[in-house]
């Protein structure tokens, strides 16, 4: 039997005296369940004890506010000890015992030294495949040839054919329409690279690979409040910020909640911005190493100082490490699949919805309004007031405003200091509607407020920074 500290001992004794009826285990399993909050036991109790499970339920919550960490953690961390205590009275190994091939590989992506090299190479692959490929060669055939030279010359001939009025047409054609720039934007920019994201993120989480990552980033994230376990909501950040909040859920305190929310609202680009961000700057390898650089800082300044700010108790860090394993094509095929489906039933519609918004703002001229009070901001950074633009895309999604980065980009209108400044700005710029909503549900109406108001102006004063410096050293990009 496994012996618990004594707070947990004396909380599971004032249980098991509690429990009357008799269950299928013994009432201290009872307990131990019931401290952990497991929502079949805890039912089950309710239904059995009747009355007498408010006091049992107050036992729990007591026993709960002894520690600053989920008592099922702080069980199962009590439970690993003594597991390592009974394999070392009772294994040996043999010296010079022969270890293959995954083990020494195993080993190798979890050491710094070895590590870190490994994780540059496979953002080199990544860079290639979702930059080089998905951004560049898909994205050009599909937005230049397919919706450029076929599908939306036909749809506006049609439009024009059977719709007489000019307002309800650029509905659906015009600069701000449903086809001609929402799913134009969704099919033909975001999609491949999205697409091209979700199969490279389905081999390295098949591979194993996340784990290890988890071990060998886990020193760096203790010094901005977090953990090795904290990986997982931000890779996903890099397919959905959104759905990477949800996430935030897994980490053990509210402080690091707090803080890894804040991160995946400033620093966290999702898979379809990453992607349009490397297609517009994968031929200016320098400007895509600040804007790296930049992003990186800031992540780590601000995870910084918000672990020196936020109170709380510091992170503690166990995670178990699968086997690592060749990726099967099954697994990545399935993986793809379901989160394009995800793509389509959940991305797709706000594409639709921003497109008629944008339409409603700019016919009713709030739109105008907003970007004209975006303009100064513009001539701070020395962007071109079209920049506004952007910044208003992004605040629906943030997929759309860097999409209008890339249509900037390829008509010329920005370029060298000034589009790695953009891409900086709108990287950090305040999350989309949707990241922000769960943001409200997830951490409340005054953690998402604070993050807000902090975000939007510290935004744009990085980019006004990082423009004077590269403009004070003559940087040519």
């Amino acid at each position: 039997m496994v012996t618990y500290d004594e707070d947990i001992e004396a909380s599971l004794s004032r249980l098991t005296g509690l429990l009357s009826d008799s269950y299928d285990v013994s009432k201290r399993a009872i307990g131990l369940l019931l401290l952990q909050r497991d929502p079949e036991i805890t039912q089950l109790v309710q239904e059995r004890e009747g009355v007498r499970y408010t006091e049992i339920a107050e036992a729990v919550r007591t026993a709960q506010e002894a520690y600053g960490q989920p008592l099922a953690y702080v069980i199962a961390r009590t439970r690993q000890g003594a597991a390592r205590r009974i394999a070392a009275q009772t294994v040996s190994q043999t010296e010079g015992i022969h270890t293959g091939l995954p083990e020494r590989l195993s080993e190798l992506m979890m050491r710094p030294v070895t590590g870190i090299p490994i994780l540059l190479l496979a953002l080199i692959g990544l860079y290639y495949f979702v930059g080089v490929f998905g951004a560049g060669v898909v994205v050009g055939f599909l937005e230049n040839t397919v919706f450029g030279e076929y599908i939306n010359p036909w749809i506006k001939g049609v439009a024009v054919a059977l719709i007489p009025w000019p307002v309800v047409r650029d509905l659906f054609v015009g600069d701000y329409g449903i086809v001609t720039l929402g799913l134009t934007y969704a099919f033909a920019i975001v999609l491949p690279i999205v697409g091209t994201f979700f199969i490279a993120f389905s081999l390295i989480e098949d591979s194993g690979y996340l784990p290890r990552l988890a071990m060998l980033i886990d020193r760096v994230f203790k010094k901005i409040g977090l953990s090795g376990r904290a990986v997982i909501p931000m890779v996903l950040g890099f397919g959905c910020d959104t759905m990477a909040t949800i996430v935030t859920r897994t980490q053990e305190t509210r402080r690091e909640r707090t803080i890894a929310t804040l991160l995946l609202a400033l620093a966290i680009p999702c898979s379809a911005q990453l992607g349009v961000i490397f297609g517009v700057l994968s031929g200016r390898p320098l400007a895509l190493l600040i804007w790296g650089g930049v992003v990186s800082g800031v992540f780590l300044l601000v995870g910084y100082l918000a672990s020196k700010l936020i109170p709380g108790q510091r992170p503690s860090f166990f995670m178990e490490i699968p086997p690592l394993r060749l990726p099967r094509l099954g697994n990545i095929l399935s993986k793809t699949y379901t989160r394009m489906q995800w793509y389509f039933v959940e991305v797709l519609p706000f594409f639709v919805l921003a497109s008629f918004l944008i339409w409603l703002g700019d016919l009713t001229g709030v739109f105008q309004l907003i970007i004209k009070g975006l303009e100064p901001l513009m001539r701070l950074l020395d962007l071109p007031v079209e920049a506004a633009t952007i910044f208003l895309y992004g605040f629906f999604r943030r997929d759309f405003g860097a999409a209008g980065l890339y249509d900037l980009y390829t008509s010329g209108v920005i370029a060298g200091v000034a589009l790695v400044v953009a891409a900086v700005v709108l990287t950090l710029f305040i999350p989309c509607v949707a990241q922000f909503a769960v943001m409200l549900k997830e951490r409340g109406a005054k953690t998402a407020l604070a993050i807000g108001g902090f975000i939007f102006p510290f935004a744009f004063l990085v980019g006004f920074l990082l423009n004077q410096v590269l403009r004070f050293l003559e940087v040519k990009l």
